[in-house]
């Protein structure tokens, strides 16, 4: 089992900056990417990014020049560093875990809202 707890979610104007963590704990060896989605109102979930164990990353067009994921294996945690918010970043944001046994973990969501 592996537990995801999310923080940094809030209120931003436009061109603002938000950093969101996710610590993870439990089962932390079996994990094997973690990752960002999210879910605005009214439409389906969707990647945002995702890091390898490795280190390698991956992200939506929608987000790429302007969000960073990162990890700090000390800590557990992965980092959604968020810049140059826009209105349509507006959404529930969610950590996500994989590991090697093919298991995947939610957190229980974070928003972000930016206003115009």
């Amino acid at each position: 089992q592996v537990q995801l707890v999310e923080s940094g979610g809030g209120l931003v104007q436009a061109g603002g900056s938000l950093r969101l963590s996710c610590a993870a704990s439990g089962s932390i060896v079996s994990v094997r990417d973690m990752g960002w989605y999210r879910q605005a109102p009214g439409k389906q979930r969707e990647l945002v990014a995702t890091i390898i164990r490795g280190g390698s990353t991956n992200y939506a067009d929608s987000v790429k020049a302007r969000f960073t994921i990162s990890r700090d294996n000390a800590k557990n945690t992965v980092y959604l560093q968020m810049n140059s918010l826009k209105p349509d970043d507006t959404a529930v944001y969610y950590c996500n875990a994989h590991t090697w046994g093919g298991n995947g973990y939610w957190g229980q969501g974070t928003q972000v809202t930016v206003s115009s």
